[in-house]
């Protein structure tokens, strides 16, 4: 019993003094074994009369590798709970000891959302070796570009060569595939020294479809009440959802803990399916901010977004008020009304969008543009009220792994429109209040594909394959016509995972891209006005379909030295008169001044004229900052 009061996790293999401690949840067995691969020993674990069984081990550490053995089956089972897969999600668990690793980040405090500039990466593509020490060498870049925060794409180990980590099975064993645990946590150590922090993309709606053995230790896991499209969701609300919800919760505080993770980004949360009394997210948030100290003890901060369909804003709100505590959102809003704007195609999901210059402003001044509305697309209401959130909570993005994904063959948004109108919706988007999120390779300008690849058996492969073709037949022109249909990369063929992995021998061909982001990241930063981030201070008004105006009023300064003024104009140029509009009437004794154009040539531009704001003249294809300068004679 000692032992027992030294564990740091409820469940599984546990290095203690003078061996390894063992717990399992099991509550339909009734005898479980630990064995011992090097020896091949069982060693019975003693029913703790509650569902878990535990044993100690002595004279084993960390690196033993083990299996269980259940009733009078002689499979031997990896851990549920396993801390590292060495052969795999089929093979023996392997002991880790977090607490060997010594690390160097004593003095990280944490991080909050505000100002926070994230970029989303997938271990596996982000470089050519696709590991976390080959990462490591491009943090740097990453920190002097103006990234604030890394998204890592899921890394629970799941079965296959390669994939996108939503099919994990292994919830706390980092995949093999990317290096060690100890290398997971380097790179998290290196990151932090760089002033860079990190947060995992978790999946807690679903098992992936192979390698996933909690059937065998326990029923309960997996709900028939409740399906999703990825499988059977998760029991949080049925018979003993109370040890499923341990499962989960402790896993989340895990990874914050012993990781050092700097928070969690939720995948599809519409799907994370509770009707008890406390949702399991509330649990959840509670947990993985409980987990988060520092090395001499210090409560450290941590931040958790969802990926939200359903457009809750719940999640945002304090748990003690029927709130789940979360500090962010995704924003899909913003990213389909940008993409309408971008290509003019308003298919399947995007039919909702129009791209206008309504919804830009609309997306901008409010965040979520369905906070309660029908959407004819979805055939229902969709998501709340959110007129009181934050713009900060909102977390903006131009690409993301699904949006790029889902443009057939992987193409960039940069692909599916012009040069002048992506320049003109990144400099909206960064200039904007919301929390932006990069994709990787997006800072600059890769041309590189992302595609869906998931490395399964041949008859999961087949599965997958046509499962992701009725998906991306609903856009009609990957459907096509007559029977001539887009052909789609195989999503199983190893060659359409090497095809998205990161060509940075490209990068310093791209200077124009690196130095639009850097420029509006730094303009971000540093503004008085911009780096608030508050979307009660942004006005708007449409000057046409395809252009229009925000106003920015700092109220901290009453002469309007720090007010700004940002003219978008997606289409040709545009000669507004009349300018009956009183947002563009320039502060008292000043007169307005460029500060920033899209179409500057060092962001390969052809180059802005000065603006007359008389006539105003607005350059077509292009994103215009004006700024207040005093005059030398004051107007009357």
């Amino acid at each position: 019993m000692q032992t027992e009061l030294k564990r740091r996790m409820p469940l599984g293999a546990e290095v203690v003094e003078n061996g390894v401690h063992f717990r399992v949840w099991a509550p339909k067995r009734k005898q479980v074994s630990v064995k011992l691969s090097e020896s091949g020993e069982l060693v019975p674990l003693e029913s703790e009369g509650n569902g878990h069984f535990s044993s100690f081990c002595e004279g084993i550490g960390a690196g033993a590798r083990y299996s269980f053995r259940l009733d009078d089956d002689d499979y031997d089972y990896p851990d549920p709970a396993s801390r590292f897969q060495p052969d795999g999600v089929h093979g023996a668990s392997q002991v880790v000891d977090p607490q060997s690793y010594q690390w160097n980040d004593r003095d990280w405090r944490g991080v909050e959302l505000p100002g926070q500039v994230i970029y989303e990466m997938h271990i596996g593509c982000f470089t050519d070796a696709g590991t976390w020490k080959s990462a490591e060498s491009k943090l740097p870049f990453l920190a002097e570009t103006g990234i604030t925060m890394l998204e890592v794409m899921p890394v629970a180990d799941f079965d296959g060569e390669f994939g996108w980590g939503y099919d994990g099975v292994k919830w706390y064993a980092p995949t093999r595939l990317y290096g060690s645990a100890d290398d997971f946590r380097h790179f998290v150590d290196t990151a932090h020294q760089l002033g860079l922090a990190v947060i995992l993309d978790v999946v807690y709606n679903h098992f992936g479809p192979t390698g996933n053995y909690t059937g065998a230790f326990s029923p309960y896991f997996v709900s028939h009440r409740h399906p999703t499209e990825w499988g059977d969701a998760i029991n949080y609300d049925g018979e003993q959802a109370a040890g499923v919800r341990e499962f989960v919760i402790q896993n989340a505080a895990y990874w914050i803990r012993e990781f050092h993770l700097d928070g969690l980004r939720l995948d599809a949360t519409q799907t994370i399916y509770d009707d008890s009394p406390r949702h399991l997210l509330a649990d959840l948030s509670v947990a993985a901010r409980g987990a988060a100290f520092t090395a001499s003890g210090e409560q450290r901060k941590i931040v958790l977004i969802a990926e939200n369909e359903t457009q809750e804003v719940r999640h945002v709100e304090s748990t003690t008020d029927n709130g789940f505590g979360l500090d962010g959102l995704w924003n899909d809003d913003f990213h389909h009304a940008c993409r309408v704007a971008a290509t003019g195609h308003a298919e399947y999901y995007y039919a909702d969008f129009s791209g206008t210059s309504q919804e830009l402003v609309s997306a901008t001044r409010w965040g979520y543009l369905f906070q309660g509305q029908y959407s004819h697309e979805l055939k229902r209401w969709r998501g709340t009220p959110a007129w009181h959130v934050p713009g900060w909570r909102f977390v903006a993005y131009l690409q993301n792994h699904d949006q790029v994904a889902n443009s057939a063959h992987g193409s960039r948004l940069p692909e599916l429109t012009s040069p002048g109108t992506y320049r003109a919706l990144t400099t909206l988007w960064l200039l904007g209040p919301g929390t932006p999120m990069f994709f990787m390779g997006q800072e600059f300008g890769t041309h590189t594909p992302f595609r869906f690849f998931a490395d399964h058996d041949v008859e999961l492969a087949s599965l997958v394959r046509e499962g992701r073709w009725e998906s991306l037949r609903q856009f009609p022109r990957i459907a096509g016509r007559d029977g001539r249909q887009v052909s789609l990369p195989d999503p199983a063929d190893e060659s359409t995972f090497q095809a998205c992995k990161l060509d940075w021998s490209k990068c310093d061909e791209h200077g124009h891209d690196l130095t639009l982001h850097r420029d509006l990241l730094r303009l971000r930063r540093e503004d008085p006005t911009f780096s608030k981030q508050d979307k009660s201070m942004i006005q708007g008004a449409v000057i046409n379909d395809d252009c229009f105006l925000l106003r920015w009023h700092n109220t901290e300064r009453e002469q309007g030295e720090w007010d700004r003024l940002l003219l978008v104009n997606l289409g040709r140029d545009f000669h507004w008169r009349p300018s009956a509009e009183p947002l563009v009437a320039p502060v008292l004794h000043a007169h307005w001044q460029i500060k920033f154009s899209s179409e500057d040539p060092e962001y390969g531009g052809s180059g802005t004229a000065l603006l007359n704001t008389t006539d105003w003249h607005i350059p077509g294809h292009s994103a215009v900052l004006l700024t207040p300068t005093a005059t030398q004679k004051p107007r009357h």
